[in-house]
């Protein structure tokens, strides 16, 4: 995909951010750097929108400290929600094809949850992640022998292993069998996402375009996971983190440092706020003033 400079000249009216690796430092927090840059954004009046495989609901302890006022997409796209965590829309698996994941994963040796009607369900509570996963979304998971009626609601399948290699093959595997009828993705190395075919990083930043009536080609666009390549693709504004992989960097029209060295707002200094200057002077100003 041929990209315009962000130097440019071209007006960016929007942001849309993934958040773990991304927004979020090694430790899941909130950096001042983070914050200093968002509210920046926001006294120029350029839209702040977070986008996440996480459910809404995992996205709520972030939504307050830096005064979101734009819709939410979490599940990849998978539901919109207000501020206050309200459904605008949302793309629910079909019953079908949300058993026919569960019944791909199991035999694998892929641990298996199921978010569903605002809960996370899992059938065992010492898997290899969901620790991670409670301190990522801050709320807790619920224990059941089988998934049974949530897999008639279901927003997201997520097939967790700590064997990387298992998730890619898994991830190759499935996009050939549910090609057209899901969205396969890895939103961490552990992670592959099963979710409705509208809902992925790319439809979604298109919904959000038409949900703020911002043209597409006024939204910018940061991410450092695989599923943040689908929205690279539909903005010429696109940031890749210096932590993400090479795969993904590759497809990316810029790159920022790491999310451990201010990898988020370095990239909102430099291609947003003063894409023709290089020093973060003004950034740090800010920083201090929060303090």
């Amino acid at each position: 995909m041929t990209q315009p400079s962000l130097s440019s000249g071209f007006r960016i009216s929007a942001v849309v951010s993934d958040v773990d690796g991304t927004l979020l430092d090694r430790e899941k927090r909130l950096t001042d750097g983070t914050r200093a840059a968002i509210a920046e954004l926001r006294k120029r009046g350029i839209a702040f929108v977070l986008i996440s495989s996480r459910p809404p609901r995992g996205l709520r302890m972030l939504l307050e400290p830096l005064t979101i006022t734009t819709p939410v997409a979490g599940f990849n796209g998978g539901a919109f929600t207000t501020p206050e965590l309200a459904i605008i829309e949302q793309h629910l698996l079909s019953p079908s094809v949300a058993r026919h994941a569960t019944d791909f994963l199991t035999p694998r040796g892929l641990e298996v949850w199921v978010f569903s009607k605002n809960e996370w369900l899992l059938r065992a509570l010492n898997g290899s992640r969901t620790n991670t996963e409670k301190r990522a979304v801050q709320f807790m998971p619920t224990l059941v022998k089988d998934f049974g009626n949530a897999l008639d609601a279901a927003n997201k399948i997520v097939g967790v292993s700590n064997y990387y290699d298992l998730i890619r093959k898994s991830e190759h595997e499935a996009r050939g069998l549910f090609a057209d009828r899901a969205s396969v993705a890895r939103s961490q190395q552990y992670y592959l996402d099963f979710t409705h075919l509208l809902a992925n990083k790319g439809a979604a930043v298109q919904a959000i375009s038409r949900l703020l009536a911002i043209p597409m080609e006024q939204v910018a666009v940061i991410g450092d996971g695989v599923n943040d390549v689908a929205m690279f693709e539909q903005s010429p504004f696109s940031i890749a983190m210096g932590n993400a992989s090479s795969e993904v960097r590759d497809r990316a029209r810029s790159v920022t440092t790491s999310n451990g060295d201010e990898g988020f707002a370095s990239a909102i200094e430099r291609y947003v706020i003063r894409p023709d200057v290089t020093s973060h002077s003004r950034l740090r100003t800010s920083i201090r003033e929060q303090q």
